[in-house]
């Protein structure tokens, strides 16, 4: 049975874009793999804590030398790790802040870049054989012809931390000028009207 991931970030429940996108995608999805399995991993209602002493203690610690507050300490990046690799496709979707991600996703990158299971000992990346999408909406318009064209950080980030743990074929919608929404120039469907044929792109890929 394949398997998609859906990684949301956003606190803005109905209103926000990035989760918008994410539906549409999901829709053309499952119409793609009608037997596939969908599993919703929102980090907005996850309590991922940051990258903590103890947390860094028990991540240099070999498994077999774990004690109990060790064990404990990774249990919740041992799940996402697990996720991850229980999955076949996976769509991260998120917004832009200051022109980078938010800090709740990159939390969720820092647990599950994890040495001997989604990074080899060698720096090669082991989560090979599946495809990602990353669904961006932002505020600012990052197109080539556009004069903050270097501010394009998030999607740089991403893609560089997904091919680390071995992810190469990554699509990318961009959902740039969002803000049209927020200041009701547009209204939701009007804007995600614009980005629908690139995310059932993705989706179907």
């Amino acid at each position: 049975m394949t398997k998609l991931l859906v990684i949301e970030t956003s606190p803005r429940g109905d209103y926000s874009i990035s989760r918008n996108m994410t539906s549409r995608f999901v829709a053309e999805w499952r119409a793609a793999h009608p037997s596939g399995e969908v599993v919703i991993r929102d980090l907005m209602a996850t309590e991922l804590p940051f990258v903590t002493a103890p947390w860094l203690q028990a991540y240099f610690t070999p498994s077999g030398q774990h004690s109990p507050d060790m064990k404990n300490a990774l249990r919740l990046s041992d799940l996402l790790v697990g996720e991850l690799l229980a999955t076949d496709h996976i769509v991260i979707a998120t917004p832009v802040y200051n022109d980078n991600i938010p800090a709740v996703l990159k939390a969720w990158v820092d647990h599950i870049v994890s040495k001997g299971l989604t990074l080899g000992f060698d720096g090669k990346g082991l989560v090979t054989g599946k495809k990602a999408a990353v669904l961006i909406a932002s505020g600012s318009v990052y197109t080539e012809d556009s004069p903050i064209r270097d501010r394009d950080i998030a999607p740089q980030y991403l893609r560089l931390l997904l091919s680390v743990i071995g992810i190469t074929g990554v699509t990318f919608v961009a959902g740039g000028g969002a803000k049209v929404v927020d200041l009701r120039e547009q209204t939701m469907d009007e804007f995600l009207a614009t980005l629908r044929p690139a995310i059932d792109r993705a989706a179907a890929a």
